[in-house]
């Protein structure tokens, strides 16, 4: 027996200067629909009943740099989605509103940038 509580994670938030505007940036990428708005709070729900994505607005919000070199704002968190084709996927991510970013790691991967600066992957498995 675990003196452990039951815990499930619920969702991943991301600060941004407008919760409203990023929050509509991942409803066209992801096409997911918005399951709770509020002036600065907005939540999309994962289709698949996962985990959710939320938004929530900061007004001291700093665009991190990609990748970070010493004293840069360096980001808390990135997204990894699983994508089919690289090249279709980049394409509506580009389409959405998203920027290549100008350092990429690998072959197989493709970090953009979302409206707000925080970096996400793009990946297959092939």
């Amino acid at each position: 027996m675990s003196d452990r509580p039951s815990m499930s994670l619920s969702g991943i938030v991301l600060d941004a200067p407008d919760a409203r505007e990023l929050a509509a940036f991942y409803r066209r990428l992801l096409g997911w629909t918005v399951s709770q708005d509020e002036p600065d709070w907005v939540k999309l729900a994962a289709p698949d009943g996962g985990p959710g994505l939320s938004f929530q607005t900061e007004t001291a919000y700093t665009r991190p740099t990609w990748p970070a070199g010493p004293g840069d704002q360096r980001m808390m968190v990135h997204l990894d989605i699983k994508v089919e084709d690289l090249e279709v996927a980049g394409a509506h991510a580009a389409a959405s509103g998203a920027v290549l970013a100008d350092f990429q790691p690998q072959d197989d991967v493709r970090v953009y940038l979302d409206p707000a600066g925080h970096p996400f992957c793009l990946f297959t498995t092939e």
